[in-house]
């Protein structure tokens, strides 16, 4: 099994951050599951790559040889692969992975916890969705979810389909067992507008 990690490339504002990011990085080596992430040695990415692998656990990279370039990616991991672009590392990352998780970060880590999900409730896939709210950090997020959920933009079950945690054990239990809503369509009925 592996988690694709979504977070930042940057260690935020709080050591709390980064403590988070190597707590989950530990977590899943200790379980055994290993972690697909975008590759970098820098921020919140470099911390949960680094703890993984410190602990033996398979950590798998993919970053865009853009960044390469710029030499951020990660020198010592299992596995690092190299693509043309943002695109193709997204949907390498959605492969390769049984299942996604977000720590606190930017407009990258949104968008592309967003895309994950959104395949999700479109039934492209059957994996859990996740974010680790450590110290809050997905509070707002989650405030406004629900608002939306209010406005009838997103299902009561949809909105369901992420996974808030606030510590790792508990995150990677509620991913474990995680089953999809059934019987939920995406679609608005017509008679319903």
């Amino acid at each position: 099994m592996r988690i694709c990690v979504f977070s930042g490339s940057n260690p935020g504002r709080k050591p709390e951050y980064v403590e988070a990011a190597r707590e989950l990085g530990t977590a899943l080596a200790k379980a055994g599951i290993g972690v697909v992430y975008g590759g970098a040695s820098v921020g919140l990415m470099g911390a949960v790559a680094d703890a993984a692998m410190s602990h033996g656990g398979e950590v798998i990279g993919i970053i865009p040889q853009a960044l390469v370039d710029k030499e951020i990616a990660h020198p010592a991991l299992t596995e690092l692969r190299v693509v043309g672009s943002m695109h193709e590392r997204k949907a390498l990352m959605a492969e390769l992975s049984d299942g996604f998780v977000a720590l606190p970060g930017g407009l990258g880590t949104l968008e592309e916890l967003f895309e994950v999900w959104t395949w999700a409730q479109l039934g492209y896939h059957a994996k859990p969705c996740a974010v680790y709210n450590l110290d809050g950090f997905y509070d707002g997020l989650t405030q406004w979810l629900d608002h939306v959920v209010q406005e009838q933009f997103i299902k009561p079950q949809h909105r369901g389909m992420l996974i808030v945690e606030s510590q790792p054990q508990a995150l990677l239990k509620a991913m474990c067992e995680y089953e999809v809503p059934t019987g939920v369509v995406k679609w608005v009925e017509r008679e319903n507008l």
